[in-house]
């Protein structure tokens, strides 16, 4: 057997595992928080960095358009890493730890979710923004991964994801964003 197809056997053999460890409760309590907001038109804030942020893109896409249903709320979820302009201007006159919790000061509201992704759990502007989300009386859900670092204490749910491979950790993250978009349309796949 070839190198490339045992590092490819490895690498889905330690995703799967890690998939197959995440409390399955999570997924209970994550969704009745975001079928909650769906149906009082409360926001649903979204944030991370670097490939968290394209995460966090992602899920704000899926849910704004994939969980569309006839006589039903949208979705109303907004991503904070994506409006450049702002981020830049943030990090520049206040600095980079403000760059999230700044805009949900802005945009937030009692009820609201900040669903806070960071694979190390330990990124101070999510911190930050967890902190922000906290004081303005807004759901906290954190996805992180390795043993869910200092967010694990400050969110009101989080899933962990049991790897200590930062690829492995984001693309669950990814997976979960997914099966919540489902559960968001009545537990179907997209497309079916």
């Amino acid at each position: 057997m070839s190198e490339t197809i045992n590092f490819a056997r490895m690498y889905t053999a330690q995703l799967n595992e890690a998939l197959s460890q995440l409390p399955e409760d999570g997924f209970e309590e994550i969704n009745r928080v975001l079928q909650d907001a769906r149906e009082t038109g409360r926001q649903v804030f979204v944030v991370g960095n670097g490939g968290s942020a394209a995460t966090a893109s992602h899920m704000v896409c899926d849910f704004s358009k994939n969980t569309r249903e006839a006589g039903r709320n949208r979705m109303r979820a907004i991503c904070l890493n994506d409006n450049a302009p702002s981020v830049m201007a943030y990090a520049n006159d206040e600095g980079y730890d403000v760059i999230f919790s700044e805009q949900l000061l802005a945009l937030g509201a009692p009820g609201d979710v900040l669903i806070a992704i960071s694979g190390s759990g330990n990124s101070s502007n999510i911190l930050k923004a967890i902190e922000t989300a906290r004081q303005m009386n807004i759901t906290v859900i954190g996805l992180t991964g390795f043993q869910g670092g200092k967010m694990k204490d400050m969110t009101d749910i989080c899933l962990v994801v049991p790897s200590t491979s930062m690829e492995v950790i984001e693309d669950a993250h990814l997976v979960i964003n997914h099966i919540l978009a489902g559960l968001l349309r009545g537990g179907r796949l997209y497309g079916n």
